[in-house]
C-alpha cells in the first residue's frame, strides 16, 4: 500500500530529511542530525511537523455526555477553548489510545489521536455514539498540524500571528485559542506539547500547511531547526511521556501506566455515570499492581532498547524495557520499563540483557527531566 504523504511533503524533501515509513505516512525521521534537533528544542526551538496524527470532531447537542461515556475523562469539566489528557479504554480496561481533546465551542470537541491509531479510534467513537445526539467527523485530511517547541517557541510564534498576538504569551498550558498569522492565515493555537519543554501546536488548514512551515522558519531564523521523529522520541523519553504501542497497549490499563490520574471515577460528592471500562478500572486502582512503570538510567555506553529483558543481580527477569535510548541532555543512556513492583523503588539496581550481557541501570523516578 502507497504511504500516506504530510501537506508537507515536499517541504521535507527539500530540506533533505530521511524520510521512512511511521504509521502508514512517510515522515521525517531526521533532516541534519539526532542530537543537534534534540538539543535545538532543550535550547532554542523546534519545528515539527504532526499532520500524520488523526483529528477527530464530535459535535452536538450530547457531545458532552458522549464524550464522557466514550473516554474515561471528565469532559464536561474542561472549559471552552481548553485542552485535556484522556485516553479511550476497552471493556477490560486495556488503553485503545491516549488522546488530547480540544474544546472548541459548547458543544463542539476535536479529539487528537495517534496515527496508527485513528482508525480504531474513529471507530469506536462511531460504534459508541449509537443513541446520542452527536455527529462524529473524521477531519484528518482537511488538517494540517505543526508544532513549535522549545524555550524560544513563545516568541517566534508570537511573531509569526498578524492578529491577537497579545493572546498567545498569556495562554496557559493545555490552552488553546484562535489566531491569525502573517498572510491572512487562520489558525487555532493550543500550547500544548511531547517533548516536554513549552511549546506550542497549530492546526491549520492543510491547504495553508507550506505557508506556515516556511513562516515559522523565515520568523524563526538561526532560533529554529526542522526536527524529525527521532528527535520527538528522545525528547519525549527523557519527559517521561508515554508511547503508544509501547509504554501503553491493549494489554496495559492507565493504571499499569501509573496514569491512573487521568480515570475520572467520580466521588460520592460528584459522582459520575457509566463510562466504557469503568468496571475493570475500578478492579484495577484497588489491586495492588503486579508491575510498575519506571524509568532507567545507566553509566555506560550502551543503551537499553525495547523489548530488552531486565533481571536482578541472580540474572531472573523481572520486568521489560519498553523505550530507551542515549539521552542528549543528560549524556547518558535511559530508558522505560515495566518490572515487577517488588523492583520498581527508585535506586534499585537491575540488569539490562543487552545481547547476552548484562548492563547494569539504576530503577529511577520519572520524568528523567525536567525544564527548570
Amino acid at each position: 500500500m502507497t504511504a500516506l504523504r504530510s501537506p508537507l511533503h515536499d517541504e521535507h524533501v527539500a530540506l533533505g530529511a530521511t524520510l521512512v515509513d511511521f504509521a502508514g505516512w512517510e515522515m521525517p525521521v531526521r533532516y541534519t542530525g539526532d542530537i543537534a534537533e534534540h538539543t535545538a528544542v532543550r535550547t532554542s526551538a523546534g519545528l515539527f511537523d504532526l499532520s500524520h496524527m488523526g483529528e477527530i470532531a464530535v459535535r452536538g447537542d450530547d457531545a458532552v455526555a458522549f464524550l464522557e461515556y466514550a473516554l474515561i475523562g471528565r469532559l464536561g469539566a474542561v472549559g471552552l477553548g481548553r485542552a485535556k489528557y484522556t485516553m479511550m479504554c476497552a471493556p477490560d480496561g486495556g488503553v485503545i489510545d491516549d488522546l488530547v481533546v480540544y474544546r472548541r465551542d459548547w458543544d463542539h470537541f476535536v479529539i487528537v489521536a495517534n496515527a496508527s491509531n485513528k482508525d480504531v479510534v474513529l471507530g469506536e467513537l462511531e460504534g459508541r455514539s449509537v443513541g446520542f445526539a452527536v455527529d462524529v467527523e473524521d477531519e484528518s485530511a482537511q488538517v494540517a498540524l505543526i508544532a513549535v517547541q522549545g524555550p524560544r517557541s513563545e516568541a517566534i510564534v508570537t511573531a509569526m500571528t498578524a492578529r491577537d498576538a497579545d493572546n498567545i504569551g498569556p495562554l496557559p498550558y493545555y490552552a488553546a485559542t484562535n489566531v491569525v498569522l502573517t498572510g491572512d492565515i487562520h489558525a487555532f493555537v493550543a500550547r500544548t506539547g511531547y517533548t516536554g519543554e513549552d511549546g506550542f501546536e497549530l492546526f491549520v488548514a492543510a491547504a495553508d500547511a507550506v505557508d506556515v512551515w516556511r513562516l515559522a522558519l523565515a520568523v524563526g531564523g538561526d532560533a529554529i531547526t526542522p526536527c524529525g521523529l527521532s528527535s520527538r522520541d528522545t525528547l519525549r523519553l527523557e519527559a517521561g511521556m508515554p508511547l503508544y504501542g509501547q509504554e501503553l497497549t491493549r494489554d496495559t490499563t492507565p493504571f499499569d501506566a501509573g496514569l491512573g490520574r487521568v480515570v475520572a471515577l467520580g466521588t460520592e460528592a460528584n459522582p459520575r455515570g457509566d463510562f466504557v471500562g469503568r468496571g475493570a478500572l475500578e478492579a484495577a486502582k484497588g489491586a495492588p499492581p503486579a508491575r510498575v512503570l519506571v524509568g532507567l538510567v545507566g553509566d555506560g555506553r550502551r543503551s537499553p532498547r525495547t523489548g530488552y529483558k531486565v533481571t536482578d543481580a541472580e540474572g531472573a527477569v523481572i520486568g521489560e524495557v519498553t523505550s530507551g535510548a542515549p539521552s542528549p541532555t543528560l549524556g547518558r543512556p535511559i530508558g522505560m520499563a515495566y518490572v515487577d513492583a517488588a523492583a520498581s523503588e527508585v535506586g534499585t539496581e537491575v540488569l539490562i540483557d543487552v545481547r547476552g550481557r548484562g548492563e547494569p541501570m539504576t530503577v529511577a523516578a520519572l520524568p528523567l527531566y525536567k525544564r527548570a
